[in-house]
């Protein structure tokens, strides 16, 4: 029974995504006498988490009860009073947890608080769903740099475009639709400038009811033209990342159509990707997705700071050896240097296939 709660707090939980960042996604289920008497998730970020939201939705009185929540109660003040505080406020009888927070100003000590109150508390029901679901808070809370995905659409030689350079559209519509969900989970979205000046792409979400992510550019000599989409329409929601090398009058130009410019190293005469990385954490981005084209795609995997990959193969062979691939760069000399994928998984879309992986284990 423990699992098939934990389930439902799962499910719960999901229901928080594009809503929540840089906060975990949770879910709570409330048992008494062998009955769901309330359930809650954390619906959007600032607001109430998810354990008050199932104590305020319940349909009785919760003391006595059991409590499944897919990650430890807080313990801290933050923008909310502590969560496990009110489980002990309102007389619970047992807490079923998922996992520990990860949080250093959680990390255990909810549950130690807890015991000391006298609740039964079990941990670690259904603990890798629990920390898949929340991968990228994961990584962020622990190292505070973002957690990246790198997502290509691409034909079944690899390739991203035909010769003439037509790309729209290699994978299908449903393929796309899944993608956009894939964006509108993830806090911001990078490009390199070659994207921009090639598409001139919006860089939106969507979903129904979803969430734009923060626009990234990836541009070393501030190239990008002023009349471009996320230029024109950034709603102080786009960032372009460049070095020295940048004209200052194109940057003050770019700052005044409220652009955010965030200046870092070079690297092999390139944006330092590491770098960029700190401080796109520091700006409370907890996740970016990549889709670049080539060039970016392969400096993202030759700098290690790719922690997925998802590559939508659509059954179609376009050749060529100067139609643009997946990725580019220089490429790995050696097969010992090559990227190697771990928790391989395969789902189909129509006649596509998705594959998704780690690039660390």
């Amino acid at each position: 029974m423990n699992e098939i709660y934990m389930r439902r707090a799962l499910e719960l939980a999901k229901n928080g995504i594009g809503k929540v960042n840089p906060n975990p996604l949770v879910g709570a289920v409330i048992v008494k006498n062998g009955e769901i008497i309330g359930e809650g998730y954390h619906e959007c970020y600032g607001e109430a988490h998810a354990e008050r939201n199932a104590v305020k939705n319940a349909v009785e009185d919760v003391e006595g009860s059991t409590i499944y929540v897919t990650l430890e109660p807080c313990a801290h003040y933050g923008k909310t009073p502590p969560c496990v505080d009110l489980i002990i406020e309102k007389k619970f009888k047992k807490v079923v947890v998922g996992m520990l927070d990860p949080n250093p100003l959680v990390a255990g000590k909810s549950i130690e608080k807890l015991k000391n109150n006298g609740i039964d508390v079990i941990v670690g029901i259904m603990e890798e769903e629990c920390k898949k679901i929340n991968e990228v808070f994961l990584k962020y809370i622990t190292e505070k740099i973002p957690f990246v995905v790198l997502k290509s659409g691409i034909s079944l030689d690899g390739k991203i475009a035909t010769v003439s350079g037509e790309s729209k559209w290699i994978t299908s519509k449903e393929s796309r639709e899944d993608g956009h969900f894939l964006r509108n989970g993830l806090s911001g979205i990078m490009v390199g400038v070659n994207t921009i000046i090639s598409d001139d792409p919006e860089l939106t979400c969507r979903v129904k009811n979803g969430r734009n992510p923060i626009r990234i550019v990836v541009d070393t000599n501030l190239r990008i033209p002023l009349e471009s989409k996320v230029v024109k329409n950034n709603d102080g929601r786009t960032i372009i990342a460049t070095t020295k090398r940048a004209d200052e009058t194109k940057k003050k130009n770019l700052i005044n159509l409220g652009v955010k410019i965030i200046e870092v190293s070079e690297k092999e005469s390139r944006v330092d990707l590491k770098e960029l990385m700190v401080k796109l954490g520091q700006e409370s981005l907890d996740s970016i997705l990549i889709e670049g084209g080539g060039t970016l795609n392969f400096s993202a995997l030759k700098e290690g700071i790719v922690d997925k990959v998802r590559f939508y193969i659509a059954p179609k062979i376009l050749g060529g050896e100067n139609s643009k691939s997946a990725i580019a760069g220089i490429g790995f000399s050696q097969l010992e240097e090559a990227v190697k994928l771990n928790n391989v998984t395969y789902r189909q879309i129509g006649d596509e296939l998705v594959v998704e992986g780690y690039t660390k284990s």
